[in-house]
């Protein structure tokens, strides 16, 4: 009920428009057009974390084929704008079984199926070393969360990757950003918004 009160239309740099399942929008010429109903899961596009992501999605695909991960994907949102603008391959997972489902049935919604790799998994499992890196990673999770896990994360971003950090207060983000920089990570942008702030981070040279 609470995201159907709130969920309105969502415009991304002219590039994406999110709306919600059952609300009248158009997309224009050029632009993606993103439908979600996202139950039980988290990611509208409406929170300050979510839309950074999905603004950063936009800004970073500047090549003909890209890559992308998505770290706790909720309702899918950050995957299913992935594979409209053109990312391939996507994986995303999330380690609530609700939130996987949730995500594959928004996915078919969007006609997007066969373009995400949808998996249950818990980021604290994942292993410290990555087979497969990729262009842009995305993380909208709790703070402790993400600098427990920073290395995990570090290493499955490519070598002129980036890492999309979000879910994190504005007073925590300092010491988030020390825990990526000890690790040879460099904060290339960040925007703080009420209480929110996240960041972009890529290797540093």
């Amino acid at each position: 009920d609470s995201w159907k009160r709130h969920f309105k239309p969502l415009n991304i740099r002219g590039k994406l428009l999110v709306r919600p399942d059952g609300i009248q929008a158009k997309a224009k010429p050029g632009q993606k057009l993103v439908v979600l109903n996202p139950g039980l899961s988290f990611g509208t596009g409406q929170h300050a974390t979510t839309r950074y992501c999905l603004e950063q999605l936009v800004a970073a695909r500047q090549r003909p084929r890209q890559s992308l991960l998505d770290v706790g994907t909720g309702s899918g949102i950050l995957a299913i704008a992935a594979a409209k603008l053109g990312y391939v391959p996507v994986k995303a997972f999330d380690f609530d079984s609700v939130a996987v489902q949730v995500a594959k049935e928004n996915a078919c919604r969007n006609r997007v199926s066969e373009k995400i790799r949808f998996a249950a998994g818990d980021i604290n499992q994942l292993p410290r070393r990555a087979r497969v890196r990729y262009d842009v990673v995305c993380a909208n999770l709790f703070h402790d969360v993400l600098k427990a896990n920073a290395e995990a994360l570090i290493t499955r971003v490519k070598p002129d990757g980036c890492l999309l950090l979000a879910g994190v207060l504005a007073e925590q983000f300092d010491g988030l950003k020390e825990t990526f920089e000890s690790q040879r990570m460099r904060l290339a942008r960040s925007r703080q918004q009420g209480e929110w702030r996240s960041g972009t981070f890529v290797h540093a040279t």
